[in-house]
């Protein structure tokens, strides 16, 4: 499998993942799914991908009050996403 169409498998891999956790409201499974996501996105290089996933998961993070919040928003103001 060429590693476009394994990025492709996976990419509706986890929107399927989003999608189900979305439709539970589970807010927890949501920062990770989105920090994972980020965190993938992060290591291909893709910065804007990346920083999409993780205003994500930060905004799911502040409205649970998620104590994963804090590490999110670091990661965005490393890119400066946040101030």
């Amino acid at each position: 499998m060429s590693s476009d169409i394994a990025s492709q498998v996976s990419a509706n891999a986890l929107h399927e993942r989003l999608l189900a956790v979305h439709e539970r409201g589970d807010a927890g499974a949501l920062v990770a799914l989105y920090r994972q996501a980020g965190e993938a996105a992060e290591g291909e290089g893709d910065i804007d991908r990346a920083c999409f996933f993780y205003v994500h998961a930060y905004v799911f993070a502040l409205e649970a009050g998620h104590p994963e919040a804090n590490w999110i928003r670091a990661r965005l103001r490393r890119y400066r996403r946040e101030e």
